[in-house]
């Protein structure tokens, strides 16, 4: 199974091209930073660069929304190849190509308004109670946002 799922912000603005032909299909390219899970060093994160293709209606949402910053969770299969560049030496290449995006915040949480991930409407967690678990507050619903 080949299945990889990422979330990360945009390093610039994704670029498009038409492919040429009577149906131009719209094509997305694209670099993610994503960050590591765990790094090293406690102080500093660990950032990775995917590189990502978009065909058709997917790179058509990356053409209209694809800004750099804007933090997108995508899905898709990662696909290898190579080539032979113009000094006659073979490069290898990897890109995750897109199957599924959505965006992974709002507009207000991108601008810093939010404060995070969850809606500034919404009440803080309560501090944690004697068995080391946090209490949920209430007026919380039963989605989560990440369902």
């Amino acid at each position: 199974m080949n299945k990889v799922i990422l979330m990360g912000r945009l390093t610039r603005d994704a670029e498009i091209r038409y492919a040429q032909g009577d149906n131009s299909l719209a094509i997305a390219r694209f670099s993610l930073a994503v960050d590591r899970r765990y790094s090293k060093n406690a102080e500093e994160q660990s950032t990775d660069f995917i590189n990502c293709v978009a065909f058709g209606k997917i790179a058509e949402f990356f053409e209209r929304f694809g800004r750099k910053g804007t933090k997108f969770v995508v899905e898709g299969r990662i696909q290898t190849g190579s080539y032979t560049n113009k000094d006659g030496q073979k490069v290898y290449t990897t890109d995750v190509v897109v199957e599924n995006a959505e965006f992974a915040e709002s507009k207000s949480a991108a601008s810093g308004n939010a404060g995070g991930f969850a809606p500034a409407d919404r009440p803080a967690p309560s501090h944690a109670a004697g068995d080391g678990f946090m209490n949920i507050p209430d007026g919380i619903d039963e989605e989560l946002p990440f369902n």
